[in-house]
């Protein structure tokens, strides 16, 4: 991603675009990066952007838009919405027609239109089959954010700000993992940080107070009574989240944080990974810069679990997120919670 955004500053624009992957929001970005690139002005771009819709359209009825000359600039951008789902001729002969039009158009594409396909997630067998096997060298892939903590402080980063290791944790444990809820949460939390006029640094309590988390009932608290096996005070805590954040919303958020808590414990149940370096278990971990600095407390806690109460907790915490996606009945969020709560701790 970073050398195609570095190619599209420098102006050097390709014909076409293959965006696929769940990250809606990042591929949104890179298109008006290339339209700013594309034209002068934004009344030329509102002009000479065209959206269109692929279950709407067959191959070669959009290649022969892509060949229509821009009315009034040199260049036109056209979009083309839901990609995956274009749009089959109904025999295999027009089929065959309208694959070799589209590859035709790929050998030499028009100069004066730049072409983005975006789609969503595309299965690998499905990638390898026209039209998307002729499209290889414009794919660009953008995937489900897979290290939130990275993707955040690199975002902070290319603002001008960096968080601190507190709150670069809790910034993680209450937003959801994707691009677009990360970027807008950080544009708020940095608006909130700005306000006092010191260095641009987010602290914690700026994660806490812009996402609305209480400074005493929260998952860091939770966290430590987990770690005194408190099973009286973990309840208590977890109910007070909830009670904050709403009963779903706040029971996802909880067994978010702990499946990562007991993922990383899982991983260092290995002796010959608890004796590497401190940076390379932080790696092994998925903790990233500053995040190295939460080695030593994992390191700690391994003291009060087993690896059976690892496993168990893990298992316990797959069935309380398949209860909350629907996939098992339980009456209550709160008696979800207690039930997780005991199974963890008892």
């Amino acid at each position: 991603m970073d050398a195609l955004k570095k190619n599209i500053l420098a102006g050097n624009i390709a014909p076409v675009y293959l965006f696929y992957g769940t990250e809606s929001y990042l591929k949104e970005e890179f298109a008006d990066l290339i339209k700013t690139a594309v034209f002068p002005s934004e009344s030329d771009a509102a002009c000479n952007t065209h959206i269109l819709y692929a279950p709407d359209l067959t191959p070669g009825e959009l290649i022969s838009k892509a060949s229509e000359y821009p009315m009034f600039t040199p260049k036109q951008l056209i979009i083309v919405r839901q990609f995956e789902k274009i749009k089959k001729p109904p025999t295999r002969e027009l089929q065959k027609q309208h694959e070799e039009k589209f590859s035709r158009y790929l050998t030499n594409p028009a100069e004066f239109t730049v072409l983005i396909l975006d789609a969503g997630q595309i299965e690998k067998k499905e990638i390898e089959k026209p039209p998307f096997s002729t499209l290889k060298k414009y794919r660009h892939d953008f995937p489900a954010i897979k290290t939130p903590e990275l993707f955040a402080s690199n975002r902070a980063k290319a603002s001008g700000w960096s968080f601190e290791p507190d709150a670069l944790k809790a910034f993680t444990a209450y937003i959801e993992p994707s691009a677009r809820e990360i970027c807008h949460e950080i544009e708020k939390i940095i608006l909130y940080a700005s306000a006092r006029g010191a260095e641009k640094r987010i602290t914690a309590s700026d994660v806490l107070d812009s996402v609305g988390v209480s400074r005493t009932y929260n998952v860091f608290e939770l966290e430590k009574a987990l770690a005194e096996r408190s099973l009286r005070l973990c309840s208590g805590i977890s109910l007070m989240i909830m009670e904050q954040e709403g009963q779903k919303e706040g029971l996802g958020n909880i067994v978010r944080f702990l499946a990562t808590f007991y993922i990383r414990l899982w991983k260092l149940s290995l002796p010959e990974v608890r004796q590497l370096p401190q940076a390379e278990i932080a790696k092994i971990l998925g903790m990233f810069g500053k995040q190295e600095y939460f080695v030593k407390n994992y390191l700690a806690y391994t003291r009060s679990f087993s690896l059976q109460d690892t496993e168990r907790a893990i298992t316990a915490l797959k069935e309380t997120d398949a209860a909350l996606k629907g996939l098992l009945p339980y009456p209550d969020e709160k008696y979800l919670l207690l039930r997780l709560m005991q199974k963890l701790l008892g």
